[in-house]
Formats: C-alpha cells, structure tokens, sequence
C-alpha cells in the first residue's frame, strides 16, 4: 500500500513537472514581450518615432520570442495628443494529453507625457 501512494505521489509530482515545463516558457516570454512594450511606450512617447516604426520594433521582438503573432499589423499601435499606446492579444494552445488548453494573452501598455 505504501508503494502505491508512493507511486502517485511520484506521478503526481511528475505530472506537475511536465505542465510547468510547458507553461513556465510561454509565461517566460509573454512577461518579456510585455516589458519590451512597456520600455517601447515610455521611450517613444518623447520621440518623432511613426507608428510603423514602432510596429515593426515590436514585431522584431515578438519574432525574436517565437509569440504566436502572423503579422506585424497584429500589434496595433497609437500616438495622439502626447501618448504612445501599444497593445496586441494572442493565443498559446498547451497541450498536454488528457487536458489540453489555451493560454490568452493580451500585453499591453500606455504612456503620457509628463510635461
């Protein structure tokens, strides 16, 4: 008897361990992608930077972290009155055998001047 609970424990552990194998990257590059848009925000919104710049800034760094984007325009991206606002949403699918899911992600950030 103790073997078997030992044996599920085991499992259980493992099983862990493979679901945070797969999730923990995903999580890994959405709050890399999100500090990249944040930096991005803060930085150009005291710049002559277009729009398009801006977009393809972010594109480069979403490629560079593999996200499930299919194309620059994807990132959508606003300048009006002083402020930068940078946003996109996409989709991880996990796939794990008995329970597979998806993961939504829609990172975000806008800035103001302060002046």
């Amino acid at each position: 008897m103790k073997t078997l609970k030992l044996l599920v424990v085991f499992a259980v552990i493992g099983a862990g361990i493979y679901v945070g194998a797969l999730v923990v990257p995903v999580y890994w590059n959405y709050y890399q992608f999100q500090d990249a848009i944040e930096s991005e925000a803060r930085i150009q919104t005291y710049t002559q930077k277009s729009e398009d710049d801006i977009r393809q800034s972010m594109w480069k760094k979403a490629q560079q972290l593999d996200l499930p984007l299919t194309k620059a325009e994807d990132i959508k991206v606003e300048r009006a009155q002083g402020a930068v606002s940078i946003s996109t949403a996409y989709t991880v699918h996990i796939d794990v055998p008995i329970h597979p899911f998806d993961l939504n992600f829609q990172p975000q950030s806008q800035n103001k001047r302060a002046f």
